[in-house]
């Protein structure tokens, strides 16, 4: 455009236009600047936060990497060394006399059959154990005590018998023992009991066997265990059928029964024939120690034929029978009772002292019925009273291990009267002491 013969308000126009282009063009440029200035703080901190997660998925990738290795060594460590348990109280649950006649040789056979059985049973049962797993063997009992029994009421020759075959049956594997407890009140099931406990949650120990058919006190140990996942890892052995309160417990636990490896019935130390070499005078003089009884007497060892009559529950207070009985128990009761026990009499006669004990038709002693307050009664167990103190005022132990200082209230000793009747009474039906304080039945 040619700027000559422009007059000047026509210049002056044109200089105000090109002169607010250029104002324009110079706030584009400044704006253009700070958007600039913007997107390069943020590239920074995106730079940064890049950085930042880099860095974190690194770290993470590593730490992954060791906790993968920590958790490969630690299963491999829990692997290690897998191995069931086979835990049976011996006091009741006994081996056929045709292995503990057999003196040692018969322990080692019992050993090796109770081994073929446990390993048969976990493959064919128990498939999520290891195949290496071991089997170890623990079995609690009063040793002395069982093998007078078994000498008395005929099965042994000789007492020694038994401790051969416990020797033959400790020396035949490496992991299997049999336990010798001695003497006394609750001490083969508060060493199984605890050592149940231990291995319960014992990550190594894949599954426990657990022998105590024949006693109703270890239903108060199973109760406790509600979740599937731990009573998966119990198995109940069977020897003599289950007490009342543990075959209600069947349908919680897997049981097993072993066919001819152990007893199905209890020891009777009284009925026994006397003809035969250990028989003779030498047995009359041991015996002598143990409760007089009538020819027709039956012993709460070897239940009645024909008859079921499960055990009562045991208890935990001080008792003249602290559990139901055994054939340890047996040898040592005359020493453990506090007070010196009726006579048995036939069931046809009773002297007049006893009119008020109620009997059936049969003339069989029986209990009237309780009714009682189940969380009453397992409170005072833990309290560890003195049955036969409380209750018959005539306890002679010194000293006696459970407590004697204490005030009972009315309920409270109803409750230790249910408790102490759970014992079953050493005469059973025959018993004619109207201050006995036990169950008959």
């Amino acid at each position: 455009m040619a700027l000559e013969g422009m007059p000047d308000h026509k210049l002056r126009e044109h200089f105000e236009l090109l002169k607010g282009a250029e104002h324009h063009k110079n706030e584009l440029i400044a704006e253009l600047l700070r958007r600039l200035e913007r997107l390069d703080i943020d590239y920074q901190q995106m730079a940064l936060d890049h950085q930042r997660e880099t860095q974190f998925n690194r770290e993470g990738q590593l730490r992954e990497r060791e906790l993968r290795e920590e958790l490969r060594k630690l299963k491999a460590f829990m692997n290690r060394d897998p191995f069931v348990l086979v835990l049976i109280d011996g006091d009741g649950m006994i081996f056929e006399d045709k292995y503990i006649l057999k003196g040692e040789i018969g322990g080692k056979e019992a050993a090796a059959r109770l081994w073929h059985e446990i390993n048969d049973y976990v493959h064919e049962n128990l498939p999520n154990i290891l195949s290496d797993c071991r089997i170890v063997t623990r079995i609690y009992a009063n040793m002395k005590g069982l093998a007078e029994v078994c000498y008395k009421a005929g099965i042994a020759e000789r007492a020694g018998l038994l401790e051969d075959f416990y020797r033959g049956f400790t020396g035949s594997k490496i992991l299997f023992d049999f336990v010798d407890v001695g003497p006394g009140k609750d001490r083969a099931d508060e060493k199984i009991t605890e050592l149940f406990k231990l291995h319960l949650s014992d990550f190594h120990c894949q599954h426990i066997f657990f022998g105590c058919s024949h006693d109703n006190g270890y239903a108060r140990l199973l109760e406790q265990y509600t979740d599937q996942t731990v009573t998966d890892q119990i198995t109940l052995l069977e020897g003599v059928p289950f007490e009342k309160e543990l075959h209600l417990m069947r349908a919680k636990y897997s049981t097993v029964k072993f066919e001819g490896l152990f007893r199905t019935n209890k020891i009777n130390i009284y009925n026994q024939p006397q003809s035969g070499p250990h028989h003779l005078a030498k047995v009359s003089s041991e015996t002598s120690t143990l409760p007089s009884t009538q020819s027709g007497y039956q012993s709460p060892y070897q239940p009645i034929v024909g008859v079921s009559s499960p055990s009562p529950v045991p208890s935990n207070s001080s008792t003249m029978n602290p559990r139901a009985p055994t054939w340890a128990s047996t040898a040592t009761s005359a020493a453990q009772l506090v007070s010196p026990p009726p006579t048995p009499r036939p069931a046809t006669a009773h002297p007049a002292s006893s009119t008020d004990i109620p009997r059936n038709r049969h003339g069989q002693r029986i209990d009237p019925p309780t009714v009682y307050d189940k969380d009453e009664v397992n409170r005072l167990r833990k309290l560890k009273l003195c049955n036969v103190h409380f209750l018959r005022g005539d306890c002679d132990y010194d000293p006696c291990t459970h407590v004697h200082k204490y005030k009972l209230t009315k309920n409270e000793t109803a409750a230790l009267k249910t408790i102490a009747r759970m014992v079953p009474c050493f005469y059973g039906t025959e018993c004619d002491d109207p201050k006995c304080i036990y169950g008959h039945r």
